[in-house]
């Protein structure tokens, strides 16, 4: 079991970024990048899982946990240029990547930045769609008006433990592992800005405005350019239609993305959810340390 990692923030050319670290500066590096609406220490349990003698580094995109608000970010350029920059600062050269969700699809553009920074990327659930769906973008567009239901989530709380009562029991938190849990809300509030109680770390409508598009990227041209072993986890396939883009049970990811990487592996999970590493953290943290991993 790790001990408190240590916080730090760097300055990037268009908003402070924090960061947690864990080993010494010496030992091979594992990069990871948390999901969207979450934040760097949802990796906790992971990192548990993780063999000692590893130096670990998990960011908070901007927008989430300790990193600036700077405002909507429907450009998913942004947090990868971002933390391309924090790469660069670091002097990464040959680590190993892990990113959930949107994370997965923002370190696809940093590898693809920066070809020296890592050896092999772990992608959970990377969030690309089906590549006719970026060719007509109106398929998984909202209604002209219609406000994204993250948009509506509560933001008022008393405390970390008020909040993870009242999601224990709701599906898909209630098969999260519970020291997740815990963690996903310990460190995913902030003092409210009224000074009464808690807020979101990451405000719901900087949330929702990540989930309107998948702008600014051409996410397939940049996986064509990764020259490293790519490990795609796909939780199980979800149903087509619109009603389904904020079901996450399922996975969003396409099932032929493994194939849009020169050497990618789809390794398919149907027993678990978009939420993997908050359901299996060991069985995440077994892929980031042997690409060869098998799913049992």
């Amino acid at each position: 079991m790790r001990g408190t990692p240590i916080e730090v923030i760097f300055q990037a050319k268009g908003a402070r970024i924090a960061y947690f670290e864990w080993g010494e500066r010496n030992d091979p590096v594992v990069f990871l990048i948390h999901a969207t609406g979450f934040h760097a220490r949802c990796w906790d349990q992971t990192v548990a899982a993780l063999p000692s003698g590893l130096r670990i580094v998990a960011v908070d995109m901007r927008g989430h946990g300790r990193s600036e608000k700077t405002g909507l970010m429907r450009d998913w350029t942004v947090a990868a240029q971002d933390i391309g920059e924090l790469v660069a600062h670091l002097d990464v050269k040959g680590a190993i990547g892990a990113g959930h969700s949107m994370g997965g699809h923002s370190l696809i553009q940093i590898a693809a930045a920066h070809p020296d920074a890592f050896k092999r990327l772990v992608l959970v659930d990377p969030v690309m769609l089906a590549p006719e769906i970026y060719a007509n973008p109106h398929l998984t567009a909202l209604p002209p008006g219609t406000l994204h239901p993250v948009a509506r989530r509560r933001n008022a709380w008393a405390s970390w433990q008020d909040m993870f009562d009242a999601f224990k029991d709701r599906h898909p938190y209630s098969l999260w592992r519970p020291a997740v849990l815990s963690d996903y809300c310990r460190y995913g509030l902030l003092p409210a800005a009224d000074g009464n109680g808690f807020e979101l770390a990451c405000p719901p409508e900087i949330e929702a405005s990540i989930y309107t598009g998948h702008a600014g990227t051409d996410i397939y041209a940049l996986a064509a350019r990764v020259d490293v072993p790519v490990v795609v986890l796909r939780a199980k396939t979800r149903e087509p239609g619109l009603r389904n883009l904020t079901d996450f049970s399922a996975s969003p990811t396409w099932e032929g993305v493994a194939g849009s990487f020169r050497h990618g592996r789809d390794v398919y999970l149907p027993h678990l959810t978009h939420f993997i590493p908050m359901q299996d953290p060991e069985l995440t943290a077994r892929f980031i340390v042997d690409e060869n991993a098998a799913p049992t």
